[in-house]
């Protein structure tokens, strides 16, 4: 069984809108945080969350985001992601993901990259 971070990476890809929204609502608290460089503030809520992943899945369509990488500590989990274009063009970002008991998502703050010199 997939944990939430695959589920929640795997949903970026989904081009069903109601299959997209299942998944993240089964990988997502109901009040997570969820912010990347591409959020003015952070967004709440599971359905706050799938809108703005909706809108990755229709600007990039055949686009998925791949967990390449995680590592936890301390009940933090940072994970590497690669987002892969239809085109072949790749991304790279890194996630710092907290979970609670259920294993769902809490809180996740995104980067551009991995932090390391391009």
């Amino acid at each position: 069984m997939a944990d939430s971070i695959t589920i929640f990476f795997e949903a970026w890809g989904m081009s069903d809108h109601d299959a997209r929204i299942s998944a993240i609502q089964s990988a997502v608290d109901a009040k997570a945080l969820y912010t990347d460089p591409r959020t003015e503030a952070p967004l709440s809520g599971p359905d706050a969350i799938a809108e703005y992943v909706g809108m990755f899945a229709k600007s990039a369509p055949g686009a998925v985001a791949e967990v390449a990488d995680a590592s936890e500590r301390d009940g933090v989990t940072r994970a590497t992601i690669l987002f892969k274009m239809s085109d072949g063009m790749q991304q790279t970002g890194q996630y710092f993901v907290e979970r609670g008991d259920d294993g769902l998502i809490t809180r996740m703050v995104g980067f551009v990259g991995t932090g390391l010199p391009s």
